[in-house]
């Protein structure tokens, strides 16, 4: 019988990764005591589009998560990496338990858009910034839940998490909290991150000895989350999912999509003490880019036209048009671009507009994730000339966000279970990807009854 069910998201797992030696001993001993299996991430194949769709079972079109991003169409406005739970428009797992058995404890740890959730457990970052300063703090549900963590594991420093510190520190934190949480809290459904493998990935790229190292690494601390469960008691009631959110393409250079459309006079700016910012009111066509995937968000009677000059800059491997989008499901009626570009699989989109770096807004040299209008990799890197974020793009060697043709094309993410389920059916019978829905799908109707 079942009682506790752990999903663990390990951000870059490939299903070679699996089949290299001794690489991942505590991963492949899951796997093979249950069955694995390539899985196709939903498109695009960023983080919050993927958990979303993990966690809810739908696809980006019914919960609205078509990207990092959110664009608000009546206000002009782009925000990366919001966390209220309102912005997903559907029921995720949590949500669904408490229907069925309001008693059952859930557990979110550093899972996206979570904040305010009906999860019983949650915990995630939220610095505050103030003027001075910034207090490295995260929410947490129930209240005093990270203060009590921090008693007994010590602070989660936010450097660890995001920006040139960036390293496994964040991910060790993460499984520290989801053990103690394991031996205090006992859930019956908990979601974990480990996160680490994204930074070396695309500051070495995916084949890189750094990213190996760090896969060992992630591998250790999915042992620790066993050792835990062993300790407990508790091996034989416990299913563990792993999955990983999406692969990564190795990548050569950037394309500036926006600079691009602002050379075909599509893109306005407004220079404000000697500095140009984006001006959302008055472009014709304006990209928010996310890795490999732009939406791109246009005036009405402008797609053509800007189709037109999309599909002319080097780069772009194609843009989606209406049908395209529905093809893809991800046609969000609000949220999704007027049309979508993707780039060659050896390029990523980078965010800026401006040609001349003295004319660069000044949080493009600092790590901002809020206010760029774009997902922006440099954040990874810091150049000591000059003290601030690197401008290089050519820093970045592996990037994310396309997703696989069909069964047998490269790219895919990985599904592990700890036990035999139904979901292999369509793969051994039809050859047909399970995708990143289909696994959430799978969680809720198990946890459903």
């Amino acid at each position: 019988m079942i009682k506790h069910v752990l999903l663990i998201d390990i951000v870059g797992l490939e299903p070679r990764h699996l089949e290299s030696g001794d690489l991942l001993p505590n991963i492949s001993k899951i796997a093979t005591g249950g069955e694995y299996s390539k899985m196709q991430p939903v498109f695009p194949a960023v983080t919050c589009t993927v958990q979303a769709s993990v966690l809810s079972g739908k696809y980006p079109n019914e919960h609205g998560i078509v990207s990092n991003g959110l664009y608000d169409r009546k206000i002009h406005n782009v925000s990366f990496w919001e966390q209220a739970n309102s912005l997903v428009q559907t029921e995720r797992v949590w949500d669904l338990i408490k229907k069925k058995s309001p008693f059952n404890k859930t557990a979110i740890l550093f899972g996206q858009q979570t904040m305010f959730s009906n999860a019983d457990i949650v915990v995630t970052p939220r610095p505050l910034h103030m003027a001075d300063e910034t207090i490295m703090w995260c929410y947490s549900k129930p209240v005093g839940y990270y203060e009590e963590l921090k008693s007994r594991l010590g602070e989660f420093n936010l450097a660890s998490y995001w920006g040139p510190l960036a390293s496994q520190e964040s991910s060790k934190w993460i499984v520290n909290a989801a053990v103690d949480t394991l031996k205090n809290q006992r859930p019956y459904f908990m979601f974990t991150y480990i996160p680490h493998v994204d930074y070396s990935a695309q500051k070495f790229g995916k084949n890189s000895n750094e990213v190996r190292d760090d896969l060992r690494r992630a591998d250790e601390l999915v042992g620790r989350i066993v050792q835990q469960v062993t300790d407990l008691g508790v091996k034989d009631e416990t299913l563990f999912f792993i999955f990983s959110e999406y692969s990564f393409n190795d990548v050569t250079d950037s394309v500036p999509l926006n600079q691009k459309l602002r050379d075909a006079n599509l893109l306005a700016v407004r220079n404000i003490y000697n500095k140009e910012y984006l001006d959302l009111e008055f472009s014709t066509a304006f990209a928010m880019v996310d890795h490999q995937v732009a939406h791109i968000y246009t005036r009405k009677g402008f797609e053509d036209r800007t189709k037109k000059a999309i599909e002319d800059f080097d780069g772009v491997e194609r843009v989606l048009t209406q049908d395209e989008k529905k093809k893809m499901k991800i046609d969000h009626n609000r949220r999704s671009g007027d049309l979508i570009a993707i780039s060659q699989k050896d390029k990523w989109f980078s965010y800026q507009w401006w040609y001349d770096t003295e004319k660069a807004p000044k949080f493009a040299k600092t790590v901002d994730i809020h206010r760029k209008p774009g997902y922006d990799p440099l954040e990874l890197f810091f150049d000591y000339r000059t003290k601030s974020i690197a401008q290089d793009t050519s820093l970045i060697k592996g990037s994310h966000g396309l997703v696989p043709d069909d069964y047998e094309d490269e790219g895919h993410a990985l599904y592990i279970s700890s036990r035999p389920t139904g979901m292999m059916e369509n793969i051994s019978k039809y050859g047909q990807d399970i995708t990143s829905a289909d696994l959430g799908r799978y969680i809720i109707n198990l946890l459903m009854g």
